[in-house]
C-alpha cells in the first residue's frame, strides 16, 4: 500500500513540540503495510490541510492518508472538517472500530471526533494525536486497510490482502 501520514499540530509545525506519534504510526506503517509517499508536519490551518489533504490523494495517489491530530475539541481541531470537505463518501466503520477499542482504555475516547472518508481511490482516517493513541487506534484498523485498498482500486478478489 502506498501511504502518507500528515501530523497536525501548531506546536510541532513551529519547532517547540517533537512529533512522536507521526513517526510511531510510519514505523508501523512500513513494518506491516507498505510504502511512505509522504510524511509532514502540518499546522492546524484547515484550507492548507484540505490542499494537502487533496495532493496527496490526487497527485501522490496514496491509498492511505492517516492525519495524526486535530481531532479534538479545541478551536484549532480541524482534521475531521478538512477530511470531510475533500470527502466523496465517508467510511464510519473505521472510526467507529478506533473508538471502540479506545473506549476500553479512557473515557476521554468519546471526545474524539475522528472521522474515516474516501477521495477517490483514497482512503482519509484521522488518528489521534498522542503516540499511544495513534498507535492503538492504527492497530485496530490495520488488518482492514490492504482489503479497503483492494475494494477502492477494484482489485479486490486477484490477491490476499493479508497485512504483512
Amino acid at each position: 500500500m502506498r501511504y502518507a501520514v500528515l501530523t497536525l499540530s501548531d506546536k510541532a509545525s513551529r519547532g517547540e513540540r517533537e512529533d512522536t506519534a507521526g513517526p510511531a504510526v510510519r514505523a508501523m506503517m512500513d513494518d506491516k503495510a507498505g510504502t511512505c509517499v509522504h510524511a509532514s508536519i502540518l499546522a492546524d490551518d484547515r484550507d492548507q490541510v484540505e490542499e494537502e489533504l487533496r495532493r496527496l490523494c490526487d497527485k501522490e495517489h496514496a491509498q492511505i492518508v492517516l492525519t495524526v491530530g486535530g481531532t479534538g475539541f479545541t478551536k484549532r481541531d480541524v482534521a475531521p472538517e478538512a477530511a470531510l470537505a475533500v470527502a466523496e463518501r465517508q467510511a464510519p466503520g473505521l472510526a467507529e472500530a478506533m473508538r471502540a477499542r479506545s473506549l476500553q482504555v479512557t473515557p476521554h475516547a468519546m471526545l474524539s471526533r475522528a472521522v474515516a472518508v474516501i477521495r477517490g481511490e483514497s482512503l482519509i482516517v484521522n488518528l489521534p494525536g498522542s503516540r499511544k493513541g495513534a498507535v492503538e487506534c492504527l492497530e485496530v484498523i490495520l488488518p482492514a486497510l490492504p482489503h479497503a485498498c483492494a475494494l477502492l482500486d477494484g482489485t479486490a478478489g486477484d490477491k490476499d490482502h493479508a497485512p504483512k
